[in-house]
């Protein structure tokens, strides 16, 4: 590789500019506050720099302009944009993260050989500018796609008036898929086989999900938490999700807990009774198996795809003594 300049080349070059600008000329240039400069900035995910230092480019002072100028729109006031960019500043923190490690593992195996080093790292970075544009664009895409989706997925809610999408509540079948004997297993691998292996796991989990029309809230290395708007649709998910992982002899076992109904959604997040009656049973299933609350027994469609056995009441934490439902597929139900 080419010398790609110093660090502060690299940075200037990722940013679209050089760092000119004070909080001060921020302020001024761009019209806002100081004080709600400072909210924006600590939303996004960092730290506010020293009065005096040249920490913020052009790039800067053109988004808090724009911010500035979405704040007289009649939808919209301050706490909504804090809310929004502090979705954008974790969104964005985690997929760079993601792509850095994905970039770190391609320059690891480069077929020179060369051992990974700080120049190295550098020169990799001055190469991702060339790639800006094509990521930038496929970013814009992915998320006028996912915003379609929520806003479909929003309007089915209120079609059906099953709650309220306005105050964020919303009747949903919640899941979460565990792998058995995770931690245990972890500490027998080394770095680049435990990645691998979590990395397996949630792309077959993810695919899954998407396949049945559901959501991945979020995946938590060796767990997924994820919902569907339709009670089939993630009893579906979750038996797909299990078998897809007790049919092979080289993965551990899954196990999966779904309960159906009221929850709060949140920046992205879900909250409520379901979510955690979803996730107490995660840990009470054994392993390859689907548990399952009454809500959801209830609300899936009869017809004989789908067997249900009722198990023994048992104290839950924070819950109470709960039935689980064990479920299955009826004989000959096919997938």
């Amino acid at each position: 590789m080419t010398d790609p300049g110093g660090p502060l080349d690299i940075e200037e070059t990722l940013l679209g500019g050089p760092l000119r600008y004070t909080r001060k000329d921020v302020e001024a240039l761009s019209g806002v506050p100081d004080e709600y400069a400072r909210r924006i900035w600590q939303a996004l995910g960092f730290p506010i720099p020293p009065d005096e230092e040249a920490a913020f480019t052009d790039g800067d002072v053109t988004a808090l302009r724009e911010i500035n100028e979405v704040l007289g729109h009649d939808l919209v006031d301050e706490e909504t944009v804090l809310q929004l960019v502090r979705a954008v500043g974790q969104t964005m923190g985690r997929l760079a993260s993601w792509l850095g490690d994905v970039w770190l593992q391609r320059l690891s195996v480069l077929p020179s050989g060369e051992p990974l080093t700080a120049d190295l790292v550098t020169a990799a970075l001055a190469a991702t500018e060339e790639l800006r544009p094509a990521f930038e664009r496929l970013l814009l895409h992915g998320w006028r796609r996912q915003l379609t989706a929520a806003g479909m997925r929003a309007a089915a809610v209120t079609a059906a008036a099953l709650s309220d999408p306005g105050a964020g509540l919303a009747h949903l079948a919640v899941g979460f898929a565990d792998v058995v004997s995770f931690t245990r297993l972890s500490r027998s691998l080394d770095a680049d086989a435990l990645a691998a292996f979590v990395e397996r796991f949630e792309s077959a989990a993810t695919e899954i999900v998407a396949d049945a029309g559901g959501r991945v809230v979020k995946t938590l290395g060796d767990e997924i938490l994820f919902v569907t708007t339709d009670p089939a649709a993630g009893a579906e998910t979750g038996l797909r999700i299990a078998e897809r992982f007790n049919e092979d002899p080289e993965f551990p076992k899954v196990r999966v807990g779904l309960a159906y109904g009221e929850v709060i959604q949140r920046l992205g997040d879900v909250f409520g009774t379901p979510v955690n009656l979803a996730a107490r049973l995660t840990a009470t299933a054994y392993p390859g198996t689907v548990l399952i609350d009454g809500g959801l027994a209830t609300a899936l469609p009869d017809g004989g795809r789908y067997d249900i056995s009722a198990l023994r009441p048992r104290p839950l934490q924070g819950l109470g003594r709960v039935r689980p439902r064990l479920l299955r597929r009826a004989s000959g139900g096919g997938r």
